[in-house]
């Protein structure tokens, strides 16, 4: 009797929804910046984490510079960074940043990194250090840092604020039943610990968090998410949809629609969040320049 072989059918890919198809770069502007990123051996998140709004930013001469090399010590499942076991520190990146956003003229920069566990202080220091070398070179620039945990090293925290960006942002991600599967070495409390430290210690820098959708997180819980990052303190939210990097990556459970973004930003501003911005495409840089401005002219 020949054996009967039950083969489980391939489950189609949800087909992109038209909210959420972007045109491909390759204006001057952008090509221009990709240019200078390569000659000064600088990374950027928006290329190592595929971000969706790279043409559109960097048309527009933005974008969010990322420090501490371009390898992760952490492999969260979400994440299209690579990760892996870090090189050594560059002490003299600082200054190469801060002369690409003098030579860019920029009045806005976001500065992130990848976590590098490996060092004491998280590579607190050096953004600490971009920072300054960015002030000196352009005074009026305004200045966001996005920053990993530091494992929860309060000094380390202090350093940042100490040089005393703009805004302060710290990606809560998700809601804390998916940490598990979605942050590798991340802590729900750690994150809440961070904003409301930042808060406590620097309470003149705004601070601001961001949430993916789509993970397979539920209504209720988004909601209580809102209320304990905005119990920490925190004034601006971003809210964006998730996209699988690759197949390696955490499966997305669903898109969501642009009417159910419009309903989270009314449900988050009800909550007492100074200013919310929630779109299929919004990230944590996304129309950082227009956010800040929207945040200080509400809190006049």
């Amino acid at each position: 009797m020949a054996r009967v072989i039950q083969i489980t059918p391939v489950q189609p890919r949800q087909p992109k929804p038209e909210w959420l198809k972007v045109r491909a770069p390759g204006s001057p502007s952008y090509l221009r910046l990709k240019g200078l990123m390569r000659e000064l051996n600088l990374h950027t998140v928006c290329e190592e984490a595929q971000c969706p709004n790279i043409g559109e930013c960097w048309n527009h001469g933005t974008a969010t510079f990322m420090i501490l090399g371009d390898v992760c010590t952490r492999a969260c499942s979400y994440c299209a960074v690579a990760h892996g076991r870090p090189g050594a520190v560059d002490t003299a990146e600082p200054v190469r940043v801060a002369n690409a956003i003098k030579t860019l003229d920029l009045a806005y920069v976001v500065i992130t990194s990848v976590d590098r566990d490996d060092l004491a202080d998280g590579g607190a220091s050096i953004f600490a250090d971009t920072i300054r070398e960015t002030r000196a070179r352009l005074p009026e620039c305004r200045i966001e840092v996005l920053i990993p945990d530091f494992q929860g090293n309060e000094a380390a925290l202090h350093a940042v604020l100490d040089a005393k960006p703009d805004i302060l942002n710290h990606n809560t991600e998700t809601v804390p039943r998916l940490y598990r599967m979605a942050r590798s070495g991340g802590r729900y409390a750690r994150t809440l610990d961070l904003l409301d430290r930042s808060r406590r210690y620097a309470p003149d820098v705004p601070t601001k968090t961001g949430l993916m959708v789509g993970l397979g997180e539920e209504h209720d819980e988004l909601v209580a998410t809102f209320k304990d990052v905005r119990h920490a303190g925190c004034g601006i939210l971003t809210i964006g949809q998730y996209l699988r990097p690759s197949v390696e990556h955490a499966p997305m459970v669903r898109y969501y629609h642009p009417d159910e973004f419009a309903e989270l930003k009314r449900i988050a501003l009800g909550l007492g969040f100074v200013h919310v911005e929630s779109g299929p495409l919004v990230r944590s840089s996304y129309h950082a320049h227009e956010t800040a401005d929207a945040y200080a002219r509400a809190v006049r």
